[in-house]
């Protein structure tokens, strides 16, 4: 078995192997991964965060030995809590701009290491904020399918990076999250932090939001934004109109 890990502020992890294809989410830096195929240009992946599939570029990663990838796997590595992160690449003086939520392998003081490459960490690293702080901080990010950053994010990559930043794991997609903790039985109980999730007219769960309570949410759609939710679903005053049917209210934490 092979392994990589990311060496660039962010990877797009796409559907298949080709430019074209769509990117189905992000794999940040100091975040490590499986390598399941070769091709000229292309390797599949499975994430070790989150073990979801994708297609990178070649030459977007570094080769990551087994006894270091099973260590980051026990013992994860500190992430980045600031919505930009500068870090100096010693070898060629250049600065990467590394998203929330990247991993600082082998942090030690202010400089983290992948393999023999050293990077300097600029300014202070950050520190946790509450979930509603961390929430609050992607308003107005635009929606981008398969996004994870403050530079665009989608509704499963948003409530993935808030509950990441809380150091809770949340699966990738919706319906994946749909899957992960205890029903909360009416509206009127939700609480800050529940996740909401509302599904299409098959039945399907399609969207995932989080709960400030049980008339708000913050979710993406066009943007990171603040809607008023009841038990219809979410009701946009900007549209005038609901436009998300409320399926199912989970207790992640």
């Amino acid at each position: 078995m092979e392994y990589g890990i990311c060496n660039l502020a962010i990877i797009p992890l796409r559907a298949q192997a080709s430019d074209k294809s769509e990117q189905v989410s992000q794999i940040l830096f100091g975040e490590a991964f499986q390598i399941a195929e070769w091709t000229d240009r292309w390797v599949k992946v499975i994430t070790a965060n989150d073990l979801y599939e994708g297609w990178i570029g070649r030459l977007q990663f570094v080769m990551f030995g087994h006894v270091a990838f099973e260590d980051l796997k026990k013992d994860p590595p500190p992430i980045t809590h600031r919505a930009v992160t500068q870090a100096w690449k010693k070898s060629d003086n250049s600065v990467l701009y590394l998203p929330i939520g990247s991993s600082l392998v082998s942090l030690k003081g202010t400089a983290c290491q992948i393999n023999n490459e050293q990077f300097e960490i600029i300014g202070e690293i950050g520190k946790t904020e509450s979930l509603e702080i961390t929430a609050k901080s992607f308003l107005n990010t635009p929606y981008l399918w398969g996004g994870r950053t403050h530079n665009g994010i989608d509704c499963s990559g948003f409530t993935q990076a808030v509950f990441k930043l809380q150091g809770i794991h949340l699966k990738r997609d919706a319906w994946m999250q749909a899957e992960q903790g205890k029903v909360v039985d009416f509206l009127a109980e939700a609480k800050l932090g529940d996740l909401a999730f509302f599904d299409n007219d098959e039945g399907r769960i399609t969207h995932v939001g989080i709960m400030l309570g049980n008339e708000q949410i913050i979710h993406a759609s066009g943007r990171v934004r603040i809607d008023r939710t009841d038990s219809q679903g979410i009701y946009s005053e900007e549209l005038k109109r609901y436009t998300h049917k409320l399926r199912i209210i989970k207790r992640i934490c």
